[in-house]
Order: structure tokens, then C-alpha cells, then sequence
């Protein structure tokens, strides 16, 4: 007997509700959010074929699409508190739709974040998730408060850096080759982000302005420059890399560092006087930052050397629409 939708849902995507006041199976779901708490809100889709590869595994899948919507939330220095899940599905597949709750559901135990309401449709394989955050008043990070003379930090993995999942998906497109190991590091990078939810808690009233990296570097701080009113400069050659991607031609590990995408990380800036509160918020939330450069009076972005020579590379952040 063929499984019908709200077989689908009943069977891998409804649980019961602790936090929320009502989740799956009405026409809403209702929250109760901590008194005197803001609500923060954010809504990202996945495609088959530009988010994600048909060659991903479906539990990694789940885990995905689960994090980079926390990676909203970790911008904001929200704590995560619900989220509604919507799948479109070309067919009823018992196997991946196992192994893609048991992805999400791990990674949603473990930020104890819960679904309460979603939708399922037949079609082209896409998911869309909303999560729900919250966050005391006054305390969010934005992409508007950086000010000149900030330093610019990002996060990422003990040991680890930016680029590799755009390292990965080079040797997915066959333009570049690595050794099993190597690659399965990075592949690991470009399929499991890890959402950098306490590290986002941790720079509230320390940082002065948040963003996630989704789409490259150098687009998504143009968001923070445009937004804030100001300038910066980096330096590319003090990103953090990881041993395969520092192995990499510098042209290429540039490259990637500054517009691989596909990160989610949090970029973001704080005086200077805050940096011993910066590298102690890392700390506690268990990864690493670097400080990669800082925030200018003078608008526009400078990409320098590690001499603080001026480098004439021509990157641009991913664009849906632009670069499909």
C-alpha cells in the first residue's frame, strides 16, 4: 500500500511538542515564546541540483537544510525555539525520508529546537524551512552596527577554515582531484555545516554586527558595508584554512576564502577594545576566530595581501538569479 501525505507526515515528521504551545496537525502551530522575549524569524529554501547534490546522503541532507537556517538565527544571536518544515517531493521514497528525519531531528535535538507545522507537495525534490528564534530586546546582532575602526573577525573549526566546500564541490564538477581522505574533509564541510549558535549567543553586547557566510565572503559583508554605512579592508592571505585547502595554489585558496560559498560561518565586527571578550566567546562556544581585517570610514571593500598590498581580484558573492 502506497503512502499518502499525511501518512508521510504522521510516519517521520511529527513528534510531540515540549516548548511549543500547539505543533503538528492544525491548520497553525502556536508558540509561546519567553515573556518579554523577541521572536526572530528567518526562511531559507534548498533545491536539488544548486543547494545540494543528487549524490548527498539523505541523513546528511536533513542535517543540512536544519543548519543553515540555524545559521540565521546564530547571525542574530537568537536561541533557536521552533521551526516548520516544507517538502517537495517527486515520490514517496521510505528510505530517504528515514534517513533525512533522522538528519534533521539529530541536529534540531541537539539545539532543542523543535518542528511544530509544515506541508508536503509532489514535485522537483526542494525543502523550505522557517525557524523561530528569540532573543531579549536590544540584544540582536545586526548586519547595521559596525562602525570604523571595528575589527573584523570570522569564525570556524579548530584547525579549519573557509573554501572548503567550494573545494568540494570543484572535484564534485571534475575540474579538480584529491585524495580520498582529503576530500571526504571537505565534503564534510560542504554537506554537515555546523550552525554557530552558541558562538552567536556569546556576542551579544560584544559584537557590533553579525552575518552568516552563505554566498562568499565578499558578498555577504558588502551586506554589512551597505547596511552600516562604511568601509573595509581585508586581508585575504589572514583567512583561516584548513591544511587541504592551504595546499591549494594561493590564487585558488584566495578564491575560495573570499567567494567559495556554502561556509556559514558568522563574520563580524567588534572594537578593539572587546578582543579578549571576542576570543573568550569562541572559546566557550568551542571554535575558532580570526581576525581577517577591519572596518574603514571610506566605503567600498579593499582586499590586501598580507603586506597590505592591494590585490586587483574580481570575486562576487553567489547570486541566485545572476549565476544560474
Amino acid at each position: 500500500m502506497s503512502l499518502g501525505e499525511f501518512d508521510l507526515i504522521a510516519r517521520w515528521f511529527t513528534r510531540p511538542v515540549r516548548r511549543a504551545a500547539l505543533g503538528v496537525g492544525d491548520d497553525c502551530a502556536l508558540l509561546q515564546p519567553t515573556p518579554g522575549q523577541q521572536l526572530a524569524v528567518s526562511t531559507d529554501t534548498l533545491v536539488e541540483g544548486r543547494h545540494f547534490l543528487s549524490t548527498i546522503e539523505p541523513e546528511r541532507l536533513g542535517h543540512k537544510a536544519l543548519a543553515v537556517n540555524l545559521s540565521d538565527l546564530a547571525a542574530c544571536g537568537a536561541a533557536p525555539l521552533a521551526f516548520t518544515f516544507a517538502l517537495t517531493l517527486p515520490r514517496v521514497d521510505e528510505a530517504f525520508l528515514e534517513g533525512l528525519a533522522r538528519g534533521m531531528f539529530a541536529l534540531a535535538d541537539a539545539h532543542d529546537i523543535e518542528l511544530v507545522g509544515g506541508d508536503t507537495t509532489g514535485g522537483p525534490l526542494a525543502i523550505g524551512l522557517t525557524v523561530f528564534g528569540e532573543v531579549p530586546p536590544g540584544q540582536a546582532l545586526l548586519r547595521s552596527g559596525a562602525r570604523p575602526g571595528d575589527r573584523l573577525w570570522v569564525s570556524h573549526p579548530v584547525g579549519g577554515g573557509l573554501g572548503d566546500a567550494r573545494l568540494a564541490l570543484e572535484v564534485f564538477r571534475g575540474r579538480l582531484a584529491l585524495p580520498g581522505e582529503a576530500f571526504e574533509r571537505v565534503r564534510a564541510r560542504m554537506e554537515c555545516p555546523t550552525p554557530r549558535i552558541a558562538l552567536g549567543l556569546a556576542l551579544r553586547g560584544v559584537a557590533t554586527s553579525a552575518i552568516d557566510l552563505s554566498d562568499g565572503l565578499v558578498g555577504d559583508i558588502g551586506h554589512v558595508l551597505a547596511r552600516s554605512r562604511v568601509g573595509a579592508t581585508v586581508d585575504a592571505d589572514a583567512l583561516p584554512a584548513s591544511e587541504v585547502l592551504a595546499a591549494q595554489p594561493a590564487d585558488r585558496r584566495r578564491e575560495f576564502g573570499l567567494a567559495g560559498g556554502d561556509d556559514y560561518e558568522l563574520l563580524f565586527s567588534a572594537p578593539p577594545a572587546r578582543e579578549r571578550e571576542v576570543q573568550a566567546a569562541a572559546a566557550q562556544a568551542g571554535c575558532a576566530v580570526t581576525r581577517i581585517g577591519s572596518i574603514d570610514a571610506e566605503p567600498g571593500l579593499r582586499l590586501v595581501d598580507a603586506q597590505g598590498r592591494a590585490l586587483r581580484l574580481h570575486l562576487s558573492g553567489y547570486d541566485h538569479f545572476r549565476d544560474a
